[in-house]
């Protein structure tokens, strides 16, 4: 075991001759409730509305090739509930500034009965499954590696080097918040090891 880093979470995101894999299919639900998908699901309703979805997180909100140019007035009649984040998949973008609205959208979504949420963007690949395992982390108390695992053993996914850096610093972030309960938040549930060392 060591520190957690970028490589930890890209031998998880690869298969056992390192290789990374892409989407077979255009959506998969990776946790209860919660669905991972690319640009052709976000835009046919009656699929959304076939699989159960409520509420739909855009995270590649925009007209360029790389985005997928919809909004609520696109769900409007559905009952669908929307949220657009216009963000870029590069790994430069600093998509943790949008963690945490992220991951209140997906809760309100759950919260309420019958909530089914799709988190997507143009491929399913990076910027929506980095915002789901975010999630996770924020919401139910799960160290980078477990969000990880646990979205990539339900859809092929490949989050940038950059997004995942950035859930490496929100693991550490979470694990300081657990050592010092007077600046925890919300998110984490459950005790971490007290040391720097990561499962891998």
């Amino acid at each position: 075991m060591g520190e957690l880093s970028v490589q930890a979470l890209n031998d998880l995101l690869a298969d056992e001759n390192g290789l990374f894999s892409i989407p077979e299919v255009n959506v998969n639900e990776v946790w209860p409730r919660i669905f991972v998908g690319d640009a052709s699901i976000a835009q046919d309703v009656s699929g959304l509305q076939r699989l159960g979805v409520t509420h739909i997180l855009n995270a590649a909100e925009g007209q360029s090739f790389m985005h997928v140019d919809t909004g609520a007035t696109f769900y409007q009649g559905s009952g669908i509930t929307y949220l657009g984040l216009r963000a870029n998949d590069r790994p430069h973008y600093n998509l943790a500034n949008h963690f945490e609205e992220a991951a209140t959208f997906i809760e309100e979504a759950l919260d309420q009965e019958n909530g089914q949420v799709l988190v997507h963007c143009r491929e399913g690949y990076s910027r929506s499954p980095t915002l789901v395992m975010a999630y996770l982390m924020l919401r139910h108390g799960m160290r980078a590696c477990e969000a990880v695992s646990v979205v990539r053993a339900r859809r092929a996914v490949g989050p940038n080097d950059g997004f995942l850096k950035q859930l490496v610093t929100l693991d550490r972030l979470l694990r300081n918040q657990v050592r010092d309960p007077e600046g925890s938040g919300k998110g984490v549930t459950h005790d971490v090891p007290s040391t720097d060392t990561a499962v891998q």
